[in-house]
């Protein structure tokens, strides 16, 4: 086998452990009211596997390898606090563990007014390509304002990026109003959810 085979075997084999873990730990079935304010017949609570001891690895190397897949370069990942802080930070560790350095951010709601006044923590962004990530995605939402804080900061939006896709329409809404490719690990329809 070659070096190349072996990584897509592996790839392969984290993003099908990775399903089964959202399936497992992650939905969540009854009636539940978003953030977005929709109601919906089940609730995907990503947390339960950003958080989690051996999903929160292979979310990093599904991440990571979808980014790539996609001929994106990137240097930083991250996104609005808090469902997209254990995103960056496994994207930033399968990337170490690939020997390459890709800097985690954390985007706040809003500029802070004190200190040094910053909305978006980490190493900068500017000047940097980035790749804006978030748990699960509705209806854009979370990963318009991380988007609209990195811009502020100088970073170099280049894709969003998502774990799971509900098919509300933020793939839409997200590619029009940034200009940039919307990215997801898995669609609702993989998770049973249709």
């Amino acid at each position: 086998m070659t070096v190349a085979s072996d990584a897509a075997t592996a790839t392969a084999a984290a993003r099908a452990r990775l399903l089964e873990l959202i399936k497992e730990l992650a939905v969540v079935r009854g009636k539940v009211i978003l953030s977005s304010g929709a109601e919906a017949d089940y609730y995907i609570d990503l947390r339960r596997i950003t958080l989690h001891h051996e999903a929160s690895k292979l979310v990093g190397q599904v991440m990571l390898s979808m980014i790539d897949d996609a001929g994106i370069a990137v240097e930083c990942a991250g996104g609005l606090t808090m469902g997209a802080d254990p995103v960056g930070t496994a994207v930033m560790h399968a990337a170490a563990d690939a020997g390459r350095a890709v800097d985690a951010f954390v985007v706040r709601k809003a500029q802070k007014s004190y200190g040094m006044g910053r909305q978006v923590e980490g190493p900068s962004v500017e000047g940097r390509n980035v790749v804006v990530l978030e748990d699960t995605s509705t209806t854009g939402g979370s990963a318009l304002t991380a988007v609209e804080g990195v811009r502020k900061a100088g970073g170099n939006v280049v894709a969003v990026a998502v774990i799971v896709d509900r098919n509300t329409g933020a793939k839409e809404k997200i590619e029009a109003e940034t200009g940039v490719p919307y990215l997801f690990a898995f669609g609702k329809d993989e998770l049973g959810l249709n």
